[in-house]
């Protein structure tokens, strides 16, 4: 007998800066708009690097978004016709953002959802191991190493050309005049703690 599963699941998009994750998140929202899928698209409010209204990538392809302060203002915009949700950027949203992805699913929505997965310093960032580990789908991306070519899996931050303290602010909006994609090996931040710094001060 033939069964019908269950539609709703969640897709995290993932990796550093310049590793492609709206440009994919876009391939999938166009691919989606061939199949006539009634799409919504969402952006934090603070990401206005390219453009106010529209999810940008750093190669320019563009799709119209809705702008929102908060995780739960997506909600005002779903109904029973929407059959897919696009969220970028969404390491910015707090911590709500993992309920709404979740309830969404379970109303039988697809959640796309794109994102670094750790902030300049190569620690997790925000909301995106919770959705990392709730998802059904995870795609991490790499960029290449601006230094020495290798995959680059890090955000280095820069501050007039060298690399930024640990100890400054978590978010810095911005592009390549303040970021470069590095790999484990080329990435520094400085002031960082190590496991020699704690043997040190035993």
């Amino acid at each position: 007998m033939y069964h019908q599963y269950q539609e709703g699941y969640i897709e995290v998009i993932t990796g550093c800066m310049f590793a492609g994750k709206t440009e994919e998140l876009i391939r999938r929202i166009n691919v989606l708009k061939y199949a006539n899928k009634n799409i919504l698209v969402f952006k934090p409010e603070i990401d206005n690097r390219y453009s106010y209204s529209e999810v940008v990538s750093h190669s320019g392809t563009k799709v119209e978004s809705i702008v929102v302060k908060t995780a739960v203002e997506i909600l005002d915009h779903i109904s029973d016709e929407t059959d897919v949700v696009a969220i970028d950027e969404v390491q910015f949203f707090d911590d709500e953002i993992t309920m709404v992805c979740d309830h969404l699913a379970l109303l039988g929505k697809r959640v796309m959802v794109a994102g670094l997965d750790m902030d300049f310093r190569g620690e997790p960032f925000g909301v995106i191991p919770k959705l990392m580990t709730t998802a059904e789908f995870v795609t991490k991306l790499t960029a290449v190493c601006t230094k020495c070519g290798a995959p680059a899996t890090r955000t280095q931050r820069l501050v007039n050309g060298e690399p930024a303290s640990y100890n400054d602010p978590t978010v810095l909006i911005g592009a390549s005049e303040s970021y470069e994609a590095r790999c484990r090996h080329d990435h520094i931040v400085l002031d960082k703690p190590t496991i020699d710094r704690y043997k040190e001060g035993e």
